[in-house]
């Protein structure tokens, strides 16, 4: 829906390595570039960043692809209009809002829009003095100041079912974008009500000041206690992270991660300022990946009950598989920083946050709690699982330090507990390398792939025509002969997905005159994307892709077609890749 120049400048004026190298640390290899993924956790770089031609990226790990449009729908969780408008504004390029709209579409912009009005009307309902109970709440129940709830753009949403609904419309926004930015809801009768009553509300900004979804939080004891906006075209919880906007120029050496924004506000009102919370959802890969681009260390900060203590668990592992360093706060004579700072100040916590534990620390007196290891057979068992933490730690004088530490404990011989975690960081090691084969032979060869469901039913048929696929990808010059001569048809393709794709192909030619990736991936998701990346990608890395190529891959496209869906094995299919060097 967006003008083909405009894109096009928009693409030109945001060089993939340079977008790509604000989420990724990238080191030249050759003519490319290499780096740790950002959509799967890895040790070895399999991410590379092809930067001759149009500019492609690919991860050989777990098969995301495509270009620089395609990284930040991926990277930022953004349809491919959205993030579009994301590479605009960092260039400085305006896109028309009638250009940026497909029919019946709400677009990112209108959404936040609309959440800014809605943010403006909850905090005049706030400070306005119609309902001073809400604002006595903030201030004298949790001891904000003025300074703090303005700092926040804190609000309130009034008991009545239709308040905002009201307000929104006369400002000329619609029923339907109501709904779409979760503002509204439609009752059985279809009267559009609002979703948030009766709540102080904590609107949700994203890193550029966006108000992009809100949190809303009851009075009293009424259930659900907190209700948070659903993803919409603008926000996605799964990837935001409450409060970044004010910690990312602040939380370079550490950040403090906490269960909800009520304990953020008031830790950044008691002057720690590099507090954080994800949002009604427990911590995901993406809020590690995200952490680590502003950090190097994040404290946990959860509730000291045995819910918040199981949330840490999860969080100290996500964020060790990027590579975080992790520790654990203890708080003790209090539910929750809030009523910590409330009870013994913020000079306390702070103490509190430097005597914060390691990861081994906060596991291994778990272990020592759940065994009575003054029983020899509950020694052994502590001392398993003790080798099993130990093992996951990648630093070896880590793993040595804690070995000396917790043979001290379990009063069992060094050299024994080091020749326990030695044996399963074999075990683990083969394990994640068996594992990373599978993932490999899976995103090169399509099992399990969601993209290509048919591509199991007829991997012959399917492999073939991936190889077709990559061949006129990596050489256009190719479809010229298929079209003059007849060679290949739509009809012919034996899986849905790869018939898609070859007839965009197709159509992209008949469009445009010559083959342009970017009018190509505009119709596909970022995944499918990354799969039509990965078959250029391949046929990159082999020595012959001419027509004499072509016309045997077209064979064996025939061959299997006729054969029926004989399922081959998957690795012999890639052997026989490779041995024929296609």
């Amino acid at each position: 829906m967006i003008d083909r120049s405009i894109v096009e400048e928009i693409k030109y004026r945001n060089d993939i390595r340079d977008v790509i190298s604000g989420y990724v640390t990238l080191k030249r290899a050759g003519a490319n570039y290499n780096g740790l993924c950002p959509f799967h956790s890895e040790k070895t770089p399999s991410f590379t960043v092809f930067t001759a031609g149009e500019g492609n990226f690919y991860c050989f790990g777990c098969g995301a692809g495509g270009d620089v449009v395609t990284f930040v729908m991926r990277a930022e969780n953004l349809d491919y209009p959205s993030a579009l408008e994301f590479l605009a504004k960092r260039a400085g390029i305006t896109i028309p809002e009638e250009k940026n709209k497909r029919p019946g579409e709400v677009s990112r912009t209108r959404v936040m829009d609309m959440n800014r009005e809605a943010a403006r009307f909850f905090h005049s309902c706030l400070i306005g003095g119609k309902y001073p109970d809400a604002l006595a709440y903030l201030r004298e129940k949790r001891g904000f100041t003025p300074a703090l709830i303005r700092h926040f753009g804190l609000g309130f949403a009034p008991p009545e079912w239709g308040s905002l609904v009201k307000h929104l419309k006369s400002k000329h926004f619609t029923e339907e974008e109501l709904l779409a930015a979760n503002l509204g809801a439609k009752s059985a009768k279809g009267t559009v009500y609002d979703v948030f009553r009766n709540r102080i509300i904590v609107p949700i900004l994203d890193l550029n000041g966006n108000v992009v979804a809100f949190g809303g939080r009851v009075m009293d004891d009424s259930k659900p206690k907190y209700l948070n906006s659903t993803d919409t075209p603008a926000f996605k919880k799964r990837r935001t992270l409450f409060a970044l906007n004010f910690a990312k120029d602040l939380c370079a050496q550490r950040m403090i991660l906490c269960e909800g924004y009520m304990d953020v506000i008031a830790l950044h009102g008691a002057g720690f300022s590099n507090a954080i919370a994800t949002l009604g959802t427990a911590i995901t890969e993406d809020h590690a990946r995200l952490m680590k681009r502003y950090t190097k260390e994040v404290i946990i900060c959860y509730d000291a009950d045995e819910a918040g203590q199981r949330a840490a668990d999860k969080a100290f592992s996500l964020l060790s598989e990027v590579g975080m360093e992790t520790k654990i706060l203890k708080v003790e004579g209090a539910k929750d920083p809030d009523e910590y700072i409330k009870k013994y100040g913020a000079g306390k916590f702070k103490l509190l946050l430097e005597g914060s534990r390691t990861r081994f620390d906060f596991k291994f007196s778990g272990i020592l709690e759940k065994y009575d290891i003054t029983l020899p057979a509950e020694k052994i068992k502590a001392a398993d699982e003790t080798a099993e933490l130990i093992s996951g730690f990648y630093s070896a004088v880590e793993r040595d330090i804690y070995i000396d530490t917790a043979c001290r404990k379990l009063q069992v011989p060094p050299d024994t507990l080091r020749a326990d975690v030695e044996k399963k960081i074999r075990g683990r090691q083969k394990k994640e390398k068996n594992e990373e084969l599978r993932r490999v032979i899976s995103v090169s060869a399509g099992a399990g792939n969601r993209v290509n469901p048919d591509y199991v039913r007829n991997p012959a048929a399917a492999s073939a025509e991936e190889a077709i696929l990559g061949l006129i990808l990596y050489n256009p010059e190719l479809i010229d002969k298929i079209c003059k001569e007849q060679l290949l048809t739509p009809e012919m393709f034996q899986t849905e997905f790869n018939r898609r794709v070859f007839t965009a192909i197709l159509e992209a030619i008949h469009e445009q005159g010559f083959l342009e990736e970017g009018v190509l991936f505009e119709k596909f998701s970022a995944q499918e994307v990354g799969r039509i990346t990965g078959m250029k990608v391949r046929r990159s890395t082999l020595t012959n892709n001419g027509a004499d190529v072509l016309s045997e891959c077209i064979g064996r496209l025939q061959q299997a077609k006729q054969k029926g869906n004989n399922i081959e094995d998957i690795e012999d299919i890639l052997g026989s890749k490779r041995r024929k060097k296609e």
